[in-house]
């Protein structure tokens, strides 16, 4: 079955930095788009970073945009989140998605457009 597996949460200070990784098995991951969304306590799930299945293309949530940088690497089935200049908002769970896909060139940013969900990785930015 499809299993999506992230690591790399933990806890941090004010302007520190963590790489988020999440391994995919059971799919063919070069066809599949990916994102990141987070969910802090009492919020919804939100968007925070995606991919095209190429990796040629990504697209963030303003509040990210300048300090996270998402990458994937086919051969690995992994895809990355790079958090620098994390900031206590950022204080959340961490859920990578997946999304197959025929073309090279989307992205998503809707949570109701993936079909597959990893199960979080916590990620804690003390002030």
């Amino acid at each position: 079955q499809v299993q999506l597996v992230e690591s790399g949460g933990g806890l941090v200070q004010a302007g520190g930095s963590l790489r988020l990784s999440c391994t995919a098995s059971g799919l063919t991951f070069s066809t599949y788009a990916m994102g990141w969304f987070r969910q802090a306590p009492g919020k919804e799930r939100a968007f925070v970073a995606a991919i095209t299945r190429s990796g040629g293309r990504t697209y963030y949530a303003d509040s990210v945009k300048g300090r996270f940088t998402i990458s994937r690497d086919n051969a690995e089935n992994t895809v990355y989140l790079q958090m620098n200049s994390l900031k206590p908002e950022d204080t959340a769970v961490y859920y990578c998605a997946a999304k197959w896909v025929y073309s090279t060139s989307d992205y998503y940013i809707d949570r109701s457009d993936y079909n597959y969900w990893g199960q979080g990785t916590q990620v804690t930015v003390s002030s």
